[in-house]
């Protein structure tokens, strides 16, 4: 039974255009910490063996920092490492893989076509390759098939399972025929759990930690335990922050803070959060509201999504300006609930036309 960690899409050196410059630099150095917490936990279950499936930097811009902690952090992991450079991270002249002096433990993929590493004490082979490029339009796994020679087959990469993906596209099929008993992928952000194409195991471990409200909550890598025609998976969290995001009706809410509260788990301090405003009434003051609530979180972001009462719309029957104005408006409002323009233009004009005081905002 080999026990052994599978990770990707670690991202490191990612931008974070959505925080502060400040956020954004500690956010980088967070990253970093991700590079520690993977080998504390290659220590503390004893893993065999390390698969990184590509993506492990966004781009060829690398701080020197990284590039340090990315030799000191691996070369402590007391296993192999081996890694299969993403579509972020190719094999490009000047890349940090061809650059960087690597520790004698690990083991980088430099080419486009299948390579085998063998580790005899472990009666196991890797099959692993790299994107040379940022678009790869053939299928990694096109007709390839392991070597069947009774050690436990795993194989290494980055590609996608959707079709006709610039990135590495993967059929069931494909990975069915391949001869490996277990595929390391990387490329999708989210943790599919473990898979079974044919008597072949798959999986993506999902990035470790999110970057941006399209990867929410925990985030980590998986330990596996395997053998030929046997894996185990276990999903273990490595993030330090994890984005959230959360829907809260104010309808009927006389205190749309009270409101919010209510709705929040108890312990969001690390977290960023985007928090949508929903419902019928008056517009809630964001101002206050981010003011009472941000000491909460990281970082905060409100989402104004709330509508004009039912009861301020019959007015479009009055014979007044106001009743025309809210005439004209009602059908765009209609043909278009969600769309804040036609909200935020009855609000102001309704405080234009009545005296300059909203009673709605």
């Amino acid at each position: 039974m080999v026990r052994f960690i599978h990770g990707a899409d670690f991202h490191l050196d990612s931008p974070f255009s959505g925080l502060t410059p400040q956020q954004a630099a500690q956010r980088r150095g967070e990253q970093r910490e991700l590079l520690d917490r993977l080998a504390g936990l290659a220590r503390e279950r004893q893993a065999q063996l390390v698969l990184l499936s590509g993506d492990l930097l966004d781009s060829q811009q690398v701080y020197a920092e990284t590039a340090q902690a990315l030799s000191r952090c691996l070369g402590s992991i007391p296993c192999p490492v081996l890694i299969a450079p993403g579509n972020h991270d190719c094999l490009v002249p000047g890349s940090v893989y061809s650059t960087l002096d690597w520790p004698d433990n690990v083991h980088i993929f430099f080419s486009d076509a299948m390579e085998r590493v063998d580790l005899p004490e472990l009666n196991c082979t890797v099959y692993g390759r790299a994107f040379l490029e940022p678009r790869q339009d053939r299928s990694p796994l096109a007709g390839f098939h392991a070597e069947e020679d009774g050690a436990f087959r795993l194989g290494c990469l980055h590609g996608d399972t959707a079709p006709n993906s610039p990135y590495g596209p993967l059929t069931q099929e494909e990975m069915a025929a391949s001869g490996l008993h277990y595929l390391a992928l990387g490329h999708i952000h989210q943790a599919s759990g473990l898979q079974r194409a044919g008597e072949t195991f798959w999986a993506y471990p999902g990035c470790p930690e999110g970057r941006g409200f399209d990867e929410l909550g925990e985030k980590g890598v998986l330990y596996l335990e395997g053998e030929p025609g046997r894996v185990t998976a276990q999903f273990v969290s490595l993030c330090k922050r994890r984005y959230g995001r959360r829907t809260v009706d104010l309808t009927g809410q006389p205190d749309p803070l009270a409101a919010i509260l209510a709705a929040l788990p108890d312990d969001t301090g690390e977290d960023i959060y985007r928090l949508i405003l929903t419902g019928e009434g008056e517009a809630p003051d964001l101002a206050a509201l981010e003011q009472a609530l941000a000491p909460r979180f990281f970082s905060l972001q409100l989402r104004d999504r709330t509508r004009l009462p039912v009861d301020l719309w019959r007015r479009r029957e009055e014979d007044t300006l106001t009743g025309l104005f809210l005439r004209e408006l009602w059908p765009l409002c209609q043909a278009d609930p969600d769309n804040r323009i036609y909200q935020l233009a009855a609000r102001f004009g309704l405080a234009a036309l009545e005296g300059g005081e909203d009673p709605w905002l």
